[in-house]
């Protein structure tokens, strides 16, 4: 039942429509110091950025948010800080991976192709190096034993950059969220409109003036002053002399 549940729930995300403040291409070039910081205390920040994301208020704590089968079975309520720091730091991966799927229903958040892609291949690297590993350990050769070692410290370089970008892309959606991005311009509130009906001749004006009513003449113009110039000639006309006819 909470196996159906949850495939509901995934299913319900590919719905969402809107985008992260920033893909996880461009998470170090938004916030890059805060990048490095989680690059190297990585459980340090996603307990961080998990306490934000409820916040700040510990009570609505829930083990990996409640996305998991150990979700409030582990004494949450009890010592929600305890719990929270056993989580960040034996299961790491699972606490970024619930805060990003926290902020995701709150926000109907998507993840872009980009990003699936990224994930995508940072869990395929793992699980080539995890296969390179039992093969090497099987036959007992010593060029898949490098290469397995190499293969894993990839994995393990790659899992944790992604993992970084993954929390600063938290962390700026909550800084939106917060509204951290210094004030807002103010806006004008529009005027007033009307829509328009078929039964009508004209639709009504929305933040015009109308027209003026058929039937009335126009307001009468005043007559230039001052024209024609003084200092222009007045010719006499028709001139002296001239018949109407040609000669």
């Amino acid at each position: 039942m909470a196996s159906q549940a949850y495939l509901d729930k995934m299913q319900l995300r590919q719905s969402y429509r809107n985008l992260w403040h920033t893909d996880l291409m461009s998470t170090i070039k938004a916030d890059f110091p805060f990048c490095c910081l989680a690059l190297w205390c990585g459980p340090c920040v996603s307990y961080m950025l998990r306490k934000r994301a409820l916040y700040n208020d510990m009570s609505r704590y829930v083990c990996c948010a409640g996305y998991l089968p150990c979700s409030g079975k582990c004494g949450e309520s009890k010592c929600p800080e305890l719990c929270l720091c056993t989580e960040v730091f034996l299961c790491f991966g699972n606490s970024v991976a619930s805060t990003r799927f926290l902020l995701q229903d709150e926000f109907n958040i998507q993840t872009t192709q980009c990003d699936n892609c990224i994930i995508g291949f940072m869990f395929c690297l793992q699980q080539v190096a995890c296969i390179f590993s039992l093969v090497a350990m099987i036959v007992g050769s010593d060029e898949l034993q490098e290469a397995s070692q190499i293969l894993n410290c990839l994995s393990d370089f790659v899992y944790c950059t992604v993992c970084a970008c993954m929390q600063t892309q938290h962390k700026v959606e909550m800084d939106k969220r917060d509204v951290k991005f210094g004030p807002q311009p103010m806006m004008a509130v529009p005027p007033a409109q009307q829509m328009s009906r078929f039964d009508q001749p004209v639709p009504p004006s929305a933040g015009y003036p109308p027209p003026p009513a058929y039937g009335y003449p126009p307001p009468p113009q005043a007559p230039y002053a001052g024209y024609p110039p003084a200092a222009y000639p007045q010719a006499a006309y028709p001139p002296p002399g001239y018949s109407g006819y040609p000669k």
